[in-house]
């Protein structure tokens, strides 16, 4: 049994919530799903969302049969193309390290392959990058409405900057009318049971203007909160951003506990890490180990979560045009 609150506090709670939101829309929505991503533009990492969904773009297949893993931002907006390759120092308009460091990710991912001319590397892409991305829509878990925190500015940061299409709250609390009046008109309200694995519509989202300038919230202190506007093309990078670390990631982040308490039930859906002692759903990182009074060490279960994600979902573990090179990051000094 799921249980939205126990002695460990909100956080555990939140987690068991995503983990079990992400795997009951797994199952029912073409969406790929990733957990605590940066969803900021001027400060990427000042606002996290717990949960993206990316739903599929028209050339989505495209993008799943060129790599498996994220594309680096500063590869895709360089100068390098699927035609002439390109010395990657002349190639890209940002610092050489990061130049360095985008052009080792993009090999290490496919995206870039070489070809040595006098003694140098030279690159170009596989593939010309696609067109993939459609809508992104981000979700704020609140399982408990009764410890808010800071629901209220994270969800008015959402809608101000517009980096997502649309914004929801999901909540296992009651939502009463008094709940839906402090939150902004635009954010879609769900109450997901994670036992019953069901959702009721509360609020339908409205759709934000991506397009757009957007206002992003920066350093808040008492009387006085710093503010970015932030530019449509700004805000364009960064939803590719959000989408490539989604495509890359993935929201099965965890690792299985060693313990033979661990028996994640998976059948033909995701697996979670239950525990059979607590009863529950648990946060392997804070929960599990010999500090637990249950802890019995065990192997941990043998589950290829990689392998479970290219089942349940269209994301592919090694397309056949995936190419991979291991190389340091001196090669291109």
């Amino acid at each position: 049994m799921f249980l939205p609150v126990d002695a460990l506090g909100t956080a555990v709670s939140e987690f068991a919530f995503e983990l079990a939101l992400c795997a009951h829309l797994e199952e029912r929505r073409e969406w790929l799903l990733a957990r605590q991503l940066g969803g900021g533009v001027a400060e990427p990492g000042g606002r996290v969302l717990d949960v993206v969904g990316v739903v599929p773009g028209p050339q989505f297949d495209d993008r799943v049969a060129l790599t498996a893993d994220a594309i680096p931002t500063a590869a895709i907006e360089s100068a390098v193309g699927p035609g002439r390759a390109r010395f990657p120092p002349e190639a890209f308009d940002c610092h050489p390290a990061r130049a360095r460091r985008a052009t080792e990710r993009a090999i290490e991912a496919g995206f870039f392959e070489v070809e040595r001319r006098n003694g140098r590397e030279y690159v170009r892409q596989v593939a010309r990058y696609p067109d993939w991305i459609g809508r992104l829509v981000g979700i704020e878990n609140k399982p408990d409405l009764g410890r808010p925190g800071d629901l209220r500015k994270q969800l008015r940061t959402d809608v101000s900057l517009a980096v997502v299409d649309e914004a929801i709250l999901a909540t296992e609390s009651h939502v009463t009318r008094a709940h839906l009046n402090r939150l902004p008109d635009p954010v879609g309200v769900w109450r997901f049971d994670p036992d019953e694995r069901t959702i009721e519509v509360i609020r339908e989202p409205t759709p934000l203007p991506v397009d757009g300038a957007g206002i992003e919230p920066l350093d808040r202190r008492p009387g006085r909160t710093d503010l970015a506007v932030v530019t449509g093309a700004e805000k364009a990078r960064a939803r590719r951003r959000i989408a490539e670390r989604a495509y890359g990631k993935g929201w099965r982040t965890f690792e299985l506990p060693a313990c033979r308490a661990c028996e994640p039930a998976a059948a033909d859906g995701p697996t979670l890490p239950h525990c059979t002692w607590k009863g529950r759903l648990v946060d392997p990182e804070r929960e599990c180990g010999p500090t637990c009074a249950g802890h019995e060490p065990a192997p941990a279960p043998d589950v290829d979560l990689e392998s479970e994600r290219e089942r349940l979902t269209p994301w592919i573990a090694d397309p056949t045009g995936r190419r991979r090179r291991q190389s340091g990051l001196d090669r291109f000094g």
